[in-house]
């Protein structure tokens, strides 16, 4: 296939970084501003959902680690009941740079989403562009950001789009623009539509020429090899993010194709409208 030509690099000319361990050493180093052990996180926090959409015959749960530093908040989900209460204990009061190391992933993500969510807010000048999300019913918000995290995926020469992370309304909106899918989540199962899930992405990579991935991928150390296939083989990646949305965008350039940044609050936390920000693509 045709590579996409390449997305922008992030702003404020930023080191390049292409995995995941690299960026945690390049935050800890102060790459992107103030010291990391100068920073203290003051709250610790995790949201809980269940859902079932009207109309839906599944539904699913979500539970995220979220933290707070200063004005911003970052976040990583992690699978309902993994997290050991300790965590939170763990967390607060910390500084960045002690939570960078901490052992556990999830920590380790959301600490740095947090980070550089608070040094690198979503905002124009670091590449962000707002999307608005309407108010409504969950089924509805889900719907239109469906719309925004897929339109990021280029317009032409995608044939089958590996999803990693079932979300249905992704899958659906998909199935609207006529394009065909493979759905992949850890967790197994079956689609809306009764198609099975698969459990293992890599195996599905070379079947797929573009990958749209949830930034779950990111706590659960999945990420690394997608990307690497991404930079290797030019496939283009879209990331949704709720987790990492201020760790994904620093990818671009270095195999991710798009990112669609949702930090907190998520859309399916409220009804009034709200924004989401997306980063490359080409559209």
């Amino acid at each position: 296939m045709t590579a996409p030509a390449p997305a922008a690099a992030p702003a404020l000319h930023e080191p390049r970084v292409r995995t995941v361990d690299g960026l945690l050493g390049q935050a800890r180093a102060g790459a992107y501003g103030p010291d990391p052990a100068g920073q203290r996180v003051a709250l610790a926090f995790t949201t809980s959902q269940a859902v079932r959409h009207a109309g839906r015959a599944r539904g699913y749960r979500n539970e995220v680690l979220s933290l707070r530093l200063d004005a911003a908040v970052g976040s990583c989900a992690v699978e309902p009941g993994t997290l050991p209460p300790a965590a939170l204990d763990d967390c607060v009061g910390a500084t960045v740079a002690e939570l960078l190391d901490h052992p556990l992933p999830p920590v380790r993500i959301a600490a740095l989403d947090a980070y550089l969510t608070h040094v690198r807010p979503h905002a124009p000048e670091h590449g962000a562009r707002p999307y608005a999300i309407p108010a409504g019913s969950s089924l509805h918000r889900s719907r239109a950001r469906a719309r925004a995290v897929v339109d990021l995926l280029p317009a032409a020469g995608v044939s089958r789009v590996l999803v990693v992370g079932v979300v249905n309304s992704l899958l659906e909106r998909l199935r609207e623009r006529g394009t065909a899918y493979t759905p992949c989540d850890l967790k197994g199962g079956t689609t809306e539509w009764g198609e099975p899930v698969r459990t293992d992405a890599l195996a599905e990579l070379a079947r797929c020429d573009a990958v749209l991935a949830s930034g779950m991928t990111l706590g659960n150390g999945t990420f690394q090899p997608l990307l690497d296939h991404a930079a290797a083989t030019g496939k283009p990646l879209v990331m949704f993010a709720q987790t990492g949305s201020a760790v994904l965008p620093r990818f671009l350039g270095s195999g991710v194709h798009a990112v669609s940044a949702e930090p907190y609050p998520f859309f399916w936390l409220d009804g009034g409208p709200g924004v989401i920000h997306r980063y490359g693509g080409t559209r």
